[in-house]
């Protein structure tokens, strides 16, 4: 029996904040285009998923291409276990790049770490050719404009999930890339870890090297807080985790020339496990089995111009414990590479403006240019189309005001999008819109090192709605407060005027001005009073608490849970920029 059939399903889906009307360029915070969220709604909606199930005698696959081309189920058959997890709620939490993460399944990542299109639909095409199936998900990504395809396929015997990803790059220059594919399972005390004796690099607090079959644990009740392991030259390039209370456990294989990147994440039992169970109905612990062409994720590759790379993995699922040094590398059958779809753009709304932008640059024809999107649409113009500059400049040229001003604008986020600050911030100088007097004020404190500038910038907006809305609050007084005390007042100004919001990057900001007044004790209250949803690798409210602390001569252990971040050491290359 060989299966492929596409179907609809409702799941719970929590509504998400978007971050608001400032780009994403130069934000530690974001990565631009894509739109980042700040806040997580605590009840769920029902919206409709669309799935592909692919089925043979061994296994049932279901994936979701309305969540970034993800394996949503890996269902083994003979054991009648799930062996991934899998969630009726779609619960996106405060990861980066975006602040929109949601765990379990199988994550294929690209060209950052995690997918900014985890909570997007992606294209996606399915067919049957002899005696396997296929199942190909990807898009053209925004960012810079590369192709990413994942390819997952079931022949007619296999007893596991055969994944192909294809990358390329069109462009006539480089760019940066990184991809890991990550696995959540469910995690029990028992769960035990399958894994290659040799180096590797632990994450948690610090960062050390460790021998894995000596020092490194072997099941979850062996970790007592967050971590991640990075194997740094694997006896054997296959791993896996079992849980004998569930009698199930998911395995790894790769080529290690083309898919050298081995890595287990665990929350542990303890104070961390909040950062799980915030995502899983019921409360369950997940732990990350993961994979890459990469070594570990704090370096980025670079993908040259017309450059096409691919690697092929494995998964297995098994209702017994394997020997993975025992573990033979499958080699079946798979379409040609040259057969593996490109998809283009995958959003409509994400791009057909700019492509009707471009095409009316082309024709020289001014009356097909479409209206630039207004102050309440958070669509930016995509730093991947590569030509999209002259175009904007040029719709600019043939525009009056205001849409001189927001193509001006957009023209200065394109740029700073593609890390062009001088003539970025030329842009957004010439514009009067508000968007583009909040962006170069983010620009010049960041890049030119210019807070007075940047304060001069913030001072400029014209509309009081605009002026007070949380972001820009947040972002002028990240600049007023590189001024020091001659700001004060008017820091007080600004966020006594939104006081009223329950908004924690807000009160987040209120505790750095009693901070900087001096009033520590006000700040400790402030914070101990606000409840802040979990983000993981983000640090600034604990610079904060060290400083209280510091003050305050408190020492109790660091950071509390109730402060909403993590206490990892900070690696990776999540972000694109240093936080604030």
């Amino acid at each position: 029996m060989l299966t492929l059939r596409e179907f609809q399903q409702p799941l719970l889906s929590h509504p998400l904040t978007p971050a608001g009307p400032i780009p994403t360029a130069q934000d530690p915070d974001g990565v631009y285009p894509y739109e980042s969220f700040v806040e997580t709604s605590r009840r769920p909606v029902l919206r409709a998923f669309r799935f592909v199930a692919m089925e043979n005698d061994h296994l049932r696959v279901v994936i979701c291409p309305d969540l970034g081309g993800k394996v949503h189920s890996l269902y083994l058959k003979r054991a009648q276990r799930e062996t991934l997890y899998v969630s009726p709620a779609v619960h996106p939490i405060r990861i980066l790049p975006r602040g929109a993460y949601v765990g379990g399944g199988i994550e294929v990542s690209f060209p950052i770490s995690h997918t900014p299109v985890q909570i997007e639909p992606v294209l996606c095409r399915a067919e049957t050719r002899g005696e396997r199936a296929y199942v190909w998900c990807g898009e053209r990504e925004l960012r810079f404009g590369m192709h990413w395809t994942v390819e997952y396929s079931l022949g007619r015997d296999d007893a596991f999930l055969t994944q192909r990803t294809v990358f390329f790059n069109p462009a006539a220059t480089a760019h940066p890339w990184m991809s890991w594919s990550n696995a959540g399972v469910l995690a029990r005390p028992d769960t035990e870890f399958h894994f290659p004796k040799g180096p590797v690099l632990k994450h948690g607090d610090k960062m050390q090297i460790i021998t894995w079959e000596t020092e490194g644990p072997k099941r979850q009740a062996d970790i007592d807080r967050m971590a991640g392991f990075f194997w740094r030259d694997a006896s054997v390039c296959a791993f896996g985790a079992f849980t004998p209370s569930l009698g199930c456990g998911l395995y790894h294989i790769a080529d290690p020339k083309l898919t050298p990147g081995i890595k287990l994440w665990s929350d542990g039992v303890g104070k961390h496990e909040p950062w799980v169970s915030q995502y899983t109905l019921a409360g369950e612990q997940v732990l990350e089995i993961q994979a890459g062409p990469l070594v570990d994720q704090s370096i980025k590759d670079h993908l040259q111009p017309q450059q096409r790379r691919y690697h092929v993995e494995f998964w297995i699922p098994s209702d017994k414990p394997l020997d993975i040094d025992a573990l033979q590398l499958p080699r079946p059958e798979l379409a040609p590479l040259d057969d593996v779809p490109r998809f283009g753009w995958a959003r409509k709304p994400e791009v057909e403006r700019w492509e009707s932008v471009l095409a009316a640059h082309t024709k020289q024809a001014r009356a097909q240019l479409p209206a630039p999107p207004d102050v309440t649409d958070n669509h930016w113009a995509p730093c991947g189309m590569e030509a999209l500059g002259d175009a904007l400049r040029w719709a600019a040229e043939s525009s009056a005001a205001p849409q001189k001003d927001a193509w001006l604008f957009q023209l200065g986020a394109w740029r700073a999008g593609r890390n062009e600050i001088d003539a970025a911030l030329d842009a957004l100088r010439a514009s009067g819109d508000d968007r583009a007097r909040a962006l170069a004020g983010r620009l010049l404190r960041r890049h030119k090192q210019d807070a007075r500038a940047a304060v001069e910038s913030f001072r400029a907006i014209q509309s009081e709605t605009f002026a007070l809305h949380p972001q820009v609050v947040f972002e002028r007084d990240l600049a007023l407060a590189e001024l020091g005390a001659e700001t004060f007042a008017e820091r007080e100004r600004w966020l006594d005027a939104v006081v009223g919001l329950d908004d924690e990057w807000l009160i987040e900001r209120r505790a750095v001005l009693l901070v900087d007044a001096g009033k520590f004790a006000d700040a400790k209250r402030l914070l101990e009073s606000t409840r802040f949803q979990l983000v993981h690798q983000r640090y600034a409210r604990t610079r904060l608490w060290t400083r209280i602390k510091a003050e305050l001569g408190i020492t109790t252990p660091d950071p509390p849970n109730w402060l909403g971040e993590d206490d990892l050491a900070e690696f990776g290359a999540y972000r694109e920029y240093q936080e604030d």
